[in-house]
């Protein structure tokens, strides 16, 4: 039973939350309140059974602690009531309204993306509260201290109240002045459930599904050739979630992977979605990525992938949008077309400028290209700085493997 449910929790917790946030109509008061309706069901469930709707019974369950909690506190401080008051106003049939609960999420969202919240407290706040990560894994994520991640999720819960922000989604009129930051949003989750920065899977299917869902209700909300190009590109990469990992949860390279595990539909649609996204001569940078995923997509083998013509598309991505680790992406494809050398002076010349020093996966590609000119005792040290970097079991697992197949192979002269 226990099992069962960290299951649910995994599965539904962060949509248990956002339905709670708009119900209870504060992110702190919703966060407790989801806490105690799991420790409700922990006690419970073993001896009841799992109620037919989880979902709808853990609502039900945080509202009505939440409901207890301000009524307790109510009886030493009058200026409670009001709360206690609004709680009760609530239409019971609205936690089993389907299309409330599906739009709670896409709330939850702009509700984080709003103008009065600074972009990187934005950011902190969504991948909490949205993606469910602790203070230290977005931390990590960000390269920055935990501490500064905690301040950010403080000051922008803080904002959210001072300027008494409306949980909804905003008339279509405002919608595209929000629209960057909430597609940023949207890609961050996606990220995080398609490459987990840490964990024991390789993909979680319950974020990375959530992002489509959110960019399919973002673009019949507004149809616009970037949320066309995110969704494609989302499609895309998601279509190869079956093959990235063995029975066993290891990580398996794109090199290797069975091509016949590939979602056809999704790579069908994806491709769809980026003609239509690119015959509007607006092409964003989503657009630009989901370009690069469909190079892999339309290839059935690795060896016919166009390395030169993925590169051309970083050097466009890298013009509209400078960073470390798109220019480490383009070194990569260069390593690929032009041999492991050239791609290996490029991210020597990324690290030199002391930038992703911490980033695992500028070591791994690293060691990768050192790996291949035969310069074994350099990779192990670069895999094995990697490894003390990487925070994702699967990761580590593969690292670990290449440090002991580098030791026992011989030194290639």
């Amino acid at each position: 039973m226990e099992q069962v449910i960290e299951d649910i929790y995994r599965q539904h917790s962060r949509r248990v939350l956002a339905t709670l946030i708009r119900l209870l109509g504060d992110f702190d008061r919703a966060e407790d309140a989801l806490h105690d309706a799991f420790a409700a069901a922990a006690r419970t469930w073993p001896a009841d059974g799992i109620p037919g709707n989880p979902f709808a019974w853990l609502v039900s369950t945080g509202r009505f602690k939440a409901i207890d909690t301000i009524r307790r506190r109510a009886r030493f401080d009058a200026s409670q009531q009001h709360i206690e008051d609004s709680l009760y106003t609530f239409d019971e049939t609205e936690i089993g309204d389907m299309e409330a609960i599906e739009d709670d999420m896409l709330r939850l969202v702009f509700t984080c993306c709003h103008p009065v919240i600074p972009a990187d407290a934005q950011m902190a706040l969504a991948l909490r509260e949205i993606c469910g990560l602790t203070t230290e894994e977005i931390a990590h994520a960000f390269l920055i201290p935990a501490p500064t991640v905690a301040q950010r999720i403080v000051r922008a819960k803080g904002r959210i109240r001072a300027a008494n922000i409306p949980y909804e989604v905003p008339g279509r009129e405002a919608l595209p002045e929000r629209l960057d930051r909430v597609l940023h949003v949207i890609y961050l989750v996606f990220n995080e459930g398609y490459s987990a920065s840490s964990g024991d899977a390789v993909v979680r299917a319950d974020l990375t599904g959530e992002a489509i869902r959110l960019a399919r209700l973002l673009l019949a909300l507004l149809p616009h050739p970037d949320v066309c190009g995110l969704l494609a590109l989302m499609l895309l990469q998601d279509s190869r979630r079956s093959a990235r990992s063995s029975e066993e949860e290891a990580l398996v390279l794109l090199a290797d992977q069975d091509r016949s595990l590939w979602d056809r539909a999704k790579i069908s649609e994806g491709l769809t979605l980026l003609a239509e996204a690119m015959r509007t001569g607006e092409i964003g940078t989503y657009t630009v990525q989901a370009a690069i995923a469909a190079e892999h997509a339309k290839v059935p083998t690795a060896e016919e992938t166009d390395w030169r013509r993925i590169a051309f598309y970083y050097d466009l991505l890298l013009a509209a949008q400078p960073s470390p680790v798109v220019e480490l992406n383009r070194a990569v494809a260069i390593a690929m077309a032009e041999g492991p050398a050239t791609g290996l002076d490029l991210i020597d010349a990324i690290l030199g400028r002391q930038e992703l020093t911490a980033y695992h996966l500028a070591h791994s590609a690293r060691a990768d290209l050192l790996r291949r000119l035969g310069r074994r005792e350099e990779a192990i040290a670069a895999y094995e700085t990697a490894l003390s970097l990487c925070r994702q079991e699967p990761e580590q697992a593969f690292l670990r493997n290449r440090i002991s197949e580098l030791a026992a192979a011989p030194e290639r002269q």
